[in-house]
């Protein structure tokens, strides 16, 4: 059996199938440690990671899915550890784990640390500083976009922050290509979270924007399949109209086709826009936009907080 393991922390609504296609697109000679608060999901995931491996003949894959007990676990034995989790506070307390009784034992290659959450820069260059520092290995950050949809299919953008070494850049890739189809090497560590914050806050605004338009079309009764298909060939095109779009039915694939099913929820919405806007007063940047958006999504979470972002449309025809 091989010795190599890699490791993954966070089976959320995202980090599920981004797990599920890592597993099936790792080399198969690696195991795969996976850790998640939710027990059910740990263990619906080695259901499914085995029946998977059964169906396609690959049934040798059954005894290298394994459950570990703590972040400390899954770091001691993974060449390589991928984070994705819901918050900043979740993200510290996991690597606080993991380091807090010493340093861990060498691997072979050295440990690469790839965090696919959306947290703050400074914490993300907090983190890979702790990591450093004490030599425990190379900290990625490496945030996705493309929602559960995006994970599902495999097609996942991401956008990393990492020195510029060829070999370096070159291992990151070949993990994110099991899980994604885009990959883009931003800069230096800790421009990977600045730049999906980035284009989160354009989610952001385009989320409530669409939910409006789509809003405006019912009450003046278009036909909102056609005003969609209409919509996608022109201006005001984005990925909330043509993917996410918020109209039951419309899109069969999308959440509010699955009763607003998440998908990426209005809380992580509503903490990633905060995090953007905290990052933007920190630099003196103005977000004109940003303070009634944040009072619309705190205004939906208060009912609707953990069901699809897009749930805004739903929430807009009761105003």
């Amino acid at each position: 059996m091989s010795d190599v393991t890699w490791g993954f922390i966070g089976l959320g609504n995202i980090g599920y199938p981004m797990a599920i296609n890592l597993h099936k697109n790792m080399p198969a000679s690696h195991r795969l440690a996976v850790l998640d608060v939710n027990k059910d999901a740990m263990n619906r995931f080695v259901r499914e990671a085995s029946e998977w491996a059964e169906g396609n003949g690959v049934g040798d894959r059954l005894i290298k899915v394994e459950t570990l007990n703590s972040a400390r676990e899954v770091a001691e034995v993974s060449t390589v550890l991928i984070t994705c989790l819901p918050s900043p506070e979740i993200v510290k307390g996991v690597f606080d784990g993991i380091l807090e009784d010493g340093n861990l034992a060498p691997l072979e290659p050295d440990r690469l640390f790839i965090d696919c959450s959306t947290i703050a820069p400074p914490l993300s260059r907090e983190i890979a500083d702790a990591l450093k520092t004490s030599g425990q290995g190379h900290f990625v950050d490496a945030p996705m976009s493309g929602g559960v949809v995006g994970a599902r299919a495999g097609t996942l953008s991401f956008m990393y922050g990492a020195p510029d070494s060829s070999q370096l850049i070159e291992r990151i890739e070949s993990v994110l290509s099991c899980m994604g189809k885009t990959f883009w090497h931003m800069g230096e560590q800790g421009t990977g979270v600045a730049s999906k914050l980035a284009n989160n806050y354009i989610l952001s605004i385009n989320n409530i924007a669409t939910a409006e338009a789509m809003n405006m079309g019912r009450h003046w009764g278009l036909d909102l399949k056609l005003l969609t298909d209409m919509i996608k060939t022109s201006t005001g095109r984005c990925w909330s109209v043509e993917v996410n779009n918020p109209v039951p039915g419309v899109n069969e694939d999308a959440p509010s086709s699955h009763g607003y099913r998440p998908g990426g929820t209005v809380n992580l919405m509503k903490k990633d826009l905060g995090l953007a806007m905290a990052g933007a007063k920190a630099s003196g940047v103005a977000l004109p936009l940003a303070d009634k958006a944040f009072e619309i999504y705190q205004a939906v979470a208060e009912t609707d907080g953990d069901r699809d972002l897009s749930v805004v449309y739903q929430w807009l025809q009761n105003q």
